[in-house]
Parts: structure tokens; C-alpha cells; sequence
């Protein structure tokens, strides 16, 4: 039997789904129009700046981005021209490889990164109160949670 959601949750959803879908072309917006580069590429840099030795498997970069393998290595290509990016052979696994960021992308995340903050503080936190942000944390893990296992 189909659970139908209510008026108040359809109207809830609704919300939810314009709203990160607003929040998503705003970072995306600014990210090309101040650091040449979408809201893709600046998580992938991300990743990779917050891994041990800037570098992390495809495989588990693919994860932790939430894209497809194949997505992810055609944006680690573009990142690779860019110089921002480069792939090593995993040593133990001939099969396996892992994106390294370079000096250079390191460079332009850190370039990206203060641009990239203030939309994140205009397009929400800025309009929530302290107890609101509380508040979407606490449903964001539990979604999280249960979507992750």
C-alpha cells in the first residue's frame, strides 16, 4: 500500500527540493563566475585537500564526491589539464589508481575557497537563526544515517 505523503509533507518536500536545488546552482554560479571552475571540481579539490598527502583511490574519491566512476574520471581528466590534478598507479593494485592534488590545485582551491564560504553564509546559514542551523544538522545526519547505512 502506497504512503501517500500529506499536505503539509508534500508541501514540505516541495520546499526542500527547491530549496537545495537553489542553494546548488547559487555555489555552482559563483564558483564559474569567480574560480572558473563548478561546484564539482572545487569538492573534488576539497576531497583530495583533506586526504593524507592530498591523494585518495578513484574509487573512494568517487564515494566521497557522490558521483559515478566514470563521472569522476572524466571530471579528474579536466582537473588533470588543468594541472591541478594528477593520477598515480596504485602500487599494490595494478588495476587502481589515485588522483593526487598538486601544488597548483591546492592553489586554486585556496583562491576559490573565500568566495566559495561567503555564498555558502549568503545562501544559508545568513538566514537562519543559531537554533535553525542546530536544528538542520540534527535532520541532516539523521538522513544521512539512514541513507548510508
Amino acid at each position: 500500500m502506497t504512503r501517500w505523503l500529506d499536505a503539509d509533507e508534500q508541501h514540505t518536500w516541495r520546499n526542500f527540493l527547491a530549496a537545495t536545488q537553489l542553494i546548488n546552482e547559487a555555489l555552482d554560479r559563483q564558483l564559474q563566475r569567480d574560480a572558473s571552475m563548478p561546484h564539482t571540481y572545487y569538492m573534488i579539490l576539497v576531497a583530495l585537500s583533506e586526504a593524507p598527502g592530498r591523494s585518495m583511490r578513484m574509487s573512494e574519491l568517487a564515494a566521497r564526491a557522490q558521483s559515478s566512476q566514470s563521472r569522476l574520471s572524466h571530471a579528474v581528466s579536466r582537473l588533470e589539464e588543468r594541472g591541478w590534478v594528477r593520477r598515480e598507479r596504485c602500487p599494490d593494485d595494478g588495476r587502481g589508481s589515485f588522483a593526487v592534488l598538486t601544488d597548483a590545485g591546492f592553489a586554486a582551491l585556496a583562491a576559490a575557497a573565500p568566495g566559495h564560504v561567503e555564498e555558502v553564509r549568503r545562501s544559508l546559514f545568513d538566514v537562519l537563526t543559531p537554533e535553525q542551523v542546530r536544528r538542520l544538522d540534527e535532520i541532516c545526519v539523521a538522513v544521512r544515517n539512514t541513507l548510508e547505512g
